[in-house]
C-alpha cells in the first residue's frame, strides 16, 4: 500500500487571490491531482457499469458526454466528491462547508477538465 501524498503546486497564488481561490488552488487542486489514478479507474468503472463504450464516440462526443455525466449523474457526483473532500483536513472542511456550493462547483469544474484532458487513459 503506497502513501498517498498531496502535491505542492507552485505558482498558482498571487496577491490578492480571493479566499476561495487560494483554497480552490492550494487544497483542492493538490488533492485533485493527488487522486488523478482513482477518479480514472472510478469514471471507467462507470462507463463499464452503464455499458456506454466510449470507444466508438469521436472526441467531441466523448467530451460532451463526461460533461454530461457530470452536469446529470448526482449519486456518482456525490461519489466523485467524496474522493476530494474526504483529503480535508479539519480546518480545510470547516472553510469547505461555509463554502459548499462554490467548493463543489470548483471541484467538479476542475475533474470535468481533467477527465477530458485525460481520454485516451479511459479507452
Amino acid at each position: 500500500m503506497n502513501k498517498k501524498e498531496r502535491p505542492i503546486l507552485s505558482d498558482l497564488v498571487n496577491e490578492g487571490t480571493s479566499e476561495l481561490e487560494k483554497f480552490q488552488n492550494e487544497i483542492i487542486r493538490p488533492v485533485i491531482k493527488m487522486q488523478h489514478d482513482l477518479l480514472i479507474a472510478s469514471f471507467k468503472q462507470y462507463l463499464q457499469k452503464r455499458k456506454i463504450d466510449f470507444s466508438v464516440l469521436s472526441d467531441q462526443k466523448k467530451r460532451s458526454r463526461i460533461s454530461s455525466i457530470f452536469k446529470t449523474d448526482n449519486n456518482y457526483k456525490n461519489m466523485t466528491l467524496g474522493f476530494i473532500v474526504g483529503h480535508f483536513s479539519t480546518d480545510e472542511f470547516t472553510f469547505y462547508t461555509a463554502n459548499v456550493s462554490e467548493v463543489n462547483k470548483r471541484i467538479l469544474q476542475i475533474i470535468t477538465q481533467r477527465i477530458k484532458d485525460s481520454i485516451t487513459e479511459l479507452l
